[in-house]
């Protein structure tokens, strides 16, 4: 773990290395104890962003799948070991991700400021903690059927994959969303014991809207990106960004819309089939909103809009829980 600083000056130092893009007076930079910050940094404890775009995934699943054969004492389990678990693949994830690309952080304003490039934590450490988060979520996971056990080790394939791809395809945000919506078909596999087509279809529309949220938030790096040769859709798609960003709109919510009908078409029930589509139409009126006040020549404007998605997310969570109660 960290070495303890061995004068009170460098004490300070470490405790006041906040990340550059950190949410101001977050809770790691105010309460967290000195010795935990750079590995909750690494984390992206700091952050909770991403944590958030990674569970609610797998509330989506839990609830479209609740939906069809309804709630179960089961699902109170679910819905917080996927929260912790969140926290801990995001973690690991994260981890990993800074330790491949140390050489790249290091020559982006945005990231130099990430406990790696900057020094809090060795490449060693990194490994260490990385291990220990996975770890922590693995007895998680096994505590869930044989199906979602094996679907979640299967996951860790787009985990390890996810940090090489912008080195080999100007389409990196289509692995993190493969990784990233891996939720919905593990936390339908856990309560239903099965992947139906439905789930599949909610996994897409998953994809899709990652591929939304992700190319505005690799926009805040274009500039960055290109001089060090780092690949994404931001610097693919340039000026026709606003088009592309359209369509994986349009795809989220046709494919969501899709993955509801293929669910709760069969039960005949209107009025749950009525508010779940209504989840639907919200979710993407959410995201035409987010288009209306995107400025993707302003980092600040590109980083808003990206951690908008998290409300846009949780009301089609919402909504399809409130259709399995129905």
């Amino acid at each position: 773990m960290t070495q303890i600083p061995e004068t009170p000056e460098a004490a300070i130092k470490v405790a006041q290395s906040a990340v550059a893009d950190a949410a101001k007076n977050n809770w790691v930079d105010r309460i967290a104890p000195a010795p935990t910050r750079p590995y909750l940094r690494l984390s992206r404890a700091d952050r909770p962003i991403g944590t958030w775009l990674l569970l609610i995934p797998c509330l989506w699943g839990i609830a479209l799948a609740a939906a069809v054969d309804s709630y179960r004492m089961w699902d109170l389990w679910l819905m917080g070991s996927c929260a912790a678990g969140a926290f801990l693949m995001r973690g690991a994830g994260c981890t990993w991700n800074d330790i491949t690309d140390r050489e790249f952080d290091a020559q982006v304003t945005r990231t130099r400021s990430r406990p790696i490039p900057s020094g809090q934590v060795s490449v060693r450490q990194a490994v260490i903690w990385m291990g220990v988060q996975a770890l922590l979520a693995a007895v998680i996971l096994f505590s869930y059927n044989g199906l979602a056990v094996r679907l979640g080790v299967a996951s860790l394939v787009l985990v390890a994959i996810y940090p090489f791809a912008k080195r080999f395809t100007w389409w990196p945000q289509v692995f993190l969303g493969l990784a990233f919506n891996w939720g919905v078909i593990l936390a339908w596999a856990a309560h239903a014991g099965t992947v139906p087509p439905a789930a599949l279809a909610l996994y897409a529309s998953g994809i899709t809207w990652t591929l939304f949220y992700d190319t505005i938030y690799a926009h805040q790096d274009r500039e960055d990106d290109a001089l060090i040769g780092v690949k994404s859709t931001a610097r693919l798609f340039g000026t026709h960004t606003g088009w592309w960003l359209k369509l994986f709109l349009l795809a989220t919510v046709a494919l969501m819309a899709l993955a509801v009908m293929m669910a709760l078409l069969p039960a005949r029930d209107p009025l749950q089939l009525t508010v779940a589509l209504a989840g639907v139409w919200a979710f993407g009126w959410h995201m035409v909103r987010q288009m209306a006040r995107l400025n993707v020549d302003d980092p600040a404007s590109c980083l808003a809009e990206f951690r908008a998605n998290r409300d846009a997310g949780l009301i089609a969570a919402l909504f399809l829980a409130a259709a399995a109660w129905l």
